[in-house]
């Protein structure tokens, strides 16, 4: 009898156990976590599809690329869908750390803008694991009155306003601000020389920074996510920044109603073109989901939505329509054919070049 009982509470706990595990599993499903910038959805984005689904969506920030790159390959992340740089994806591929994602599975896959995929497949051949999301240049934003107080004919249209010491240093009192991106950077600065941005060659790499060095005494920080403000409020007048960011800084300027008025231009030396993507990570807890949210995102209206919030150019043929004029004539947000045949796509290179490179930009930010 006692044998029985033992027998009877074992199966009773197990059948407990088994319905626990179904009803934890189901409550898996009804929740979906994403990882991404701060500010880089419409404010009503994942409202909207957690409106439509009933899914409980869950959204947490990274603050850098190098944060959510380490995060992924460290396993375990807990995100359903993440939104890394092309070439932060093309690193997490090769790691094993992304889970292929099949076009088929995306009935909205067909609005993507065929060149653009082409371009990302640089990273990500035959595009198996990143879905474009938005696309960006790095060029220059400027201060128009300030930077006309200074220099009536300034060239905003060229790098002249960084890498020309006569030039950069007329702004010295109103400020230079850059990126804190040495991948972006580097390669801008050797285009500007002439030489191909992804050279290997010591010379070449010492030409760069060279070039960046006579800058340096001209720059008042490379601090990327103080630019935005900075520009907006005045207390800069010049940056090399990302086009979405200047735009944000434009819009918030106006905003305020103080009477600055933030531009930007694609230098016309060319500049480096970034994508940023959509991706699932290997151990997603729920890959359905996210294919689900991937595919929300892919729908004109939606990602149109995105682009009139953050200023960003988005990968969606089918959207530019759904766009606002005011973004999607801008030709330093949406280039012409001519100026995009001058931008080069950003890239990945091996340890070895990355360190070499990496010693380029600390003697930069050192002033030596």
């Amino acid at each position: 009898m006692q044998n029985l009982s033992r027998t009877t509470l074992r199966s009773v706990i197990a059948a407990s156990l088994a319905v626990l595990a179904v009803s934890t599993a189901a409550q898996a499903q009804d929740k979906l976590f994403i990882y991404n910038f701060s500010d880089y959805f419409a404010e009503d984005t994942v409202a909207n599809f957690q409106t439509r689904t009933g899914v409980e969506t869950r959204l947490d920030f990274y603050d850098s690329l190098e944060v959510l790159e380490t995060r992924l390959l460290a396993g375990g992340s807990g995100f359903d869908v993440a939104f890394p740089s092309a070439t932060v994806g093309e690193r997490l591929i090769q790691s094993g750390a992304l889970k292929p994602v099949d076009p088929a599975s995306l009935k909205n896959y067909g609005n993507l803008d065929k060149e653009l995929l082409k371009l990302v497949a640089e990273h990500d051949p035959d595009n198996k694991y990143l879905v474009p999301y938005m696309w960006l240049t790095t060029g220059v934003a400027y201060n128009a009155k300030l930077v006309g107080e200074r220099l009536a004919d300034a060239p905003v249209d060229s790098l002249d306003m960084f890498f020309k010491p006569e030039v950069a240093e007329k702004f010295r009192d109103c400020g230079i601000g850059i990126v804190d991106a040495p991948n972006e950077v580097i390669p801008i600065a050797l285009n500007y020389l002439g030489l191909d941005p992804y050279s290997t060659k010591p010379d070449e790499l010492e030409k760069a920074k060279e070039l960046l060095l006579k800058l340096r005494p001209y720059i008042r920080h490379m601090q990327s996510g103080q630019l935005v403000a900075d520009m907006a409020s005045g207390q800069l007048c010049l940056a090399l920044m990302w086009s979405g960011d200047a735009g944000i800084a434009a819009a918030r300027a106006e905003e305020a109603e103080t009477g600055v008025k933030v531009d930007y231009s694609i230098p016309q030396e060319g500049t480096i073109i970034s994508f940023d993507t959509m991706a699932i990570p290997a151990d997603a807890p729920d890959p359905e989901q996210a294919l689900a949210f991937i595919d929300y995102i892919l729908e004109p209206k939606t990602v149109a939505a995105i682009s009139n919030h953050v200023y960003y150019a988005n990968a969606n043929a089918a959207a530019t329509a759904e766009v606002s004029a005011e973004i999607r004539d801008n030709p330093n947000i949406y280039p012409p054919a001519e100026v995009r045949s001058k931008l080069f796509v950003d890239k990945s290179l091996p340890p070895r070049q990355t360190r070499e490179r990496t010693r380029v930009w600390s003697a930069f930010r050192a002033g030596q």
